[in-house]
C-alpha cells in the first residue's frame, strides 16, 4: 500500500501562485506515476498533471505553461508549481499515484485551491 499526505493548498488572488507538495510512503517501489487531479464543484475530476517513473510528464491543456510537475525521488515528493492562476482552477486538488502492474490507483485526501477574481 501507498500513503499519501498533501500539503501547500490555499487562497490566492489571480495571477499569484501556489505550490502543492505530495509526500508518498510504504510500497514506492512499485509506482509508476505520481500526479495531481482536480475537481471542481459540480464537475467531473480531471487530469491536471502526471510524472512517469522514467520522468516523462504531461498536463491538461488548461495549466500548460503555467504549472509545472516535478518530483524530488529521495523524499519521494512530486510537487505542482502553479503560476499565473486563474478563477477557473479553484478546485480540490488530489494527488494520485499509479501503482504496480494493474495500475492500481492511491489517491491523496485533497486539499482546497480557491483563486479570487
Amino acid at each position: 500500500q501507498v500513503q499519501l499526505v498533501e500539503s501547500g493548498g490555499g487562497l490566492v488572488e489571480a495571477g499569484g501562485s501556489l505550490r502543492l507538495s505530495c509526500a508518498a510512503s510504504g510500497s514506492i517501489f512499485s509506482i509508476n506515476a505520481m500526479g495531481w487531479y482536480r475537481q471542481a464543484p459540480g464537475k467531473q475530476r480531471e487530469l491536471v498533471a502526471r510524472i512517469t517513473r522514467t520522468g516523462n510528464t504531461n498536463y491538461v491543456d488548461s495549466v500548460k505553461g503555467r504549472f509545472t510537475i516535478s518530483r524530488d525521488t529521495a523524499k519521494n515528493t512530486v510537487y505542482l508549481q502553479m503560476n499565473s492562476l486563474k478563477p477557473e482552477d479553484t478546485a480540490v486538488y488530489y494527488c494520485n499515484v499509479q501503482w504496480g502492474r494493474s495500475g492500481y490507483d492511491y489517491w491523496g485526501q485533497g486539499t482546497q485551491v480557491t483563486v479570487s477574481s
